[in-house]
C-alpha cells in the first residue's frame, strides 16, 4: 500500500513538473538586446473582423562574452523603446524573451549595447 501511495505521489509530482516546464526556454542560449525601432508590422484580419498585429524586430544581440549575433524576433505588442531583453535562442531562432533590468545584462554585453 505504501508503494502505491509513493508511486502515485511521484507520478503527480512529475506530471506537475512537466506541465510547468517552459520548453521555449529550456536549454537555450541567452543573448541580450536593447529594443530599438520596429522593423516590420504584419497585420492579419481574423474572421471576426478583428485586426491582429505582429511586430518584428531585426537587430544585433550580444552573448555574455560580448560576441555579436544578428537576430530577428517578433512580439504581439510593440515593445518599450530602450528596454533590455534577454532572448532565448536555439539554432539562430529566437524562441522566447524576457525583459530584464540593465543590471541583469552581463557586463561584456552591456558595454556593447
Amino acid at each position: 500500500m505504501k508503494k502505491m501511495i509513493g508511486f502515485a505521489l511521484a507520478f503527480v509530482l512529475v506530471t506537475i513538473g512537466v506541465i510547468n516546464i517552459d520548453w521555449n526556454r529550456l536549454g537555450k542560449e541567452n543573448v541580450y538586446v536593447q529594443v530599438g525601432d520596429v522593423t516590420n508590422v504584419e497585420e492579419t484580419t481574423l474572421d471576426s473582423g478583428e485586426v491582429v498585429r505582429r511586430y518584428t524586430y531585426e537587430t544585433k544581440a550580444y552573448d555574455a562574452d560580448g560576441e555579436p549575433q544578428n537576430v530577428t524576433f517578433s512580439a504581439a505588442k510593440e515593445l518599450r523603446q530602450g528596454a533590455f531583453l534577454m532572448l532565448y535562442v536555439k539554432d539562430d531562432a529566437v524562441t522566447s524573451y524576457d525583459e530584464v533590468e540593465v543590471s541583469d545584462v552581463p557586463k561584456a554585453a552591456r558595454e556593447k549595447l
